[in-house]
């Protein structure tokens, strides 16, 4: 696929802080001082200062920003991803829900959004809107479903700033990042490109095969100084349709023993509910669709120390 689909509406935009004055010595949306984008780096041309300052003005509009990772394809992540933003947003948070994964991006379809296509506008691209949630993948950019999208890394790594910087996300409280499993480009560019990652929430299944990856994501996490929010265990058991008792398949715990093991939280362990690949194939959060059944009460669960993490967070920056 040509770069240009996007090339071509990002032309649209006329970015606002473009404006902004580069000698300025406090960020031009936060107005701190001790901001990132409000002074030049000694190892930085003019240009790229300029472009960080762009990106500094959508970043810092937003609360928290957080990435959910795995550390192999499979384990259920853009669902965790899906319903971990539409519980934010029915707490009654501001959210935003970015896709970044460039060569599999399901989230449009998980939230029956295959048809909606991205507009450009004076600020930028905006972002669909579905409820309180604003929404950006590169599944809105690709016209024919069944076109496979080759890109190397420096071609991810743009479009992935332009998600972050030429999209209108507004104010939110929260934006949740969906990235592809591993520790290649993708996970990579957001951990760099977004310098106050609030963490990361890592997704496996229990048994060992997955479970080992997540070391590998935690050790990631670690290395580029991003705090690990915590673990969950996806498709923790077979929650029966008919009498809901659940039953093992997979040989069960191995998210939270690697969660103890490499002291990190352990926030929950997710069974495998029919009413959850229902729910993704019609296009719905299983957390809204079946909001009394006990597999959506234990994703709310999940999201409460999420939240309260944030809310730590926030004292800590107003209260330094």
């Amino acid at each position: 696929m040509e770069h240009s689909n996007i090339q071509n509406i990002s032309a649209q935009s006329d970015d606002k802080s473009n404006t902004s004055k580069d000698a300025n010595p406090v960020c031009s949306t936060c107005g701190d001082k001790e901001c990132s984008a409000s002074k030049p780096r000694t190892d930085e041309s003019h240009e790229e200062f300029k472009e960080r300052q762009e990106l500094q003005s959508r970043l810092c509009r937003i609360k928290h920003k957080i990435v959910v990772l795995s550390g192999k394809g499979g384990v259920g992540k853009s669902t965790v991803s899906v319903n971990l933003a539409t519980a934010l947003m029915m707490s009654g948070q501001r959210v935003g829900l970015l896709d970044v994964d460039i060569h599999g991006p399901s989230v449009p379809t998980m939230l029956g959004l295959e048809k909606e296509t991205v507009t450009g506008s004076k600020e930028g691209l905006l972002p669909i809107e579905l409820n309180n949630m604003k929404i950006m993948s590169l599944g809105f950019l690709i016209h024919n479903q069944d076109e496979a999208v080759i890109w190397r890394g420096p071609m991810k790594m743009g479009v992935i700033k332009q998600f972050l910087k030429d999209v209108v996300w507004g104010d939110l409280d929260y934006l949740i990042i969906d990235s592809p499993p591993g520790t290649g480009d993708e996970p990579l560019s957001i951990c760099q490109l977004i310098e106050e990652l609030d963490g990361a929430v890592i997704v496996t299944t229990p048994q060992k095969v997955a479970a080992v990856d997540v070391r590998r994501s935690i050790t990631f996490c670690h290395q580029l100084h991003v705090p690990v929010i915590g673990v969950v265990e996806n498709m923790s058991g077979f929650v029966c349709p008919k009498c809901g008792e659940v039953t093992q398949i997979l040989p069960s715990g191995g998210g939270r023993l690697i969660a103890e093991s490499m002291n990190v939280p352990f926030l929950g362990a997710i069974p495998m509910d029919p009413g959850i690949a229902l729910a993704c194939d019609n296009g719905q959060a299983f957390i809204s669709q079946d909001a009394s059944t006990p597999t959506a009460e234990i994703m709310r669960s999940i999201v409460k120390p999420i939240i309260a993490a944030g809310s730590v967070k926030k004292q800590q920056r107003e209260h330094p």
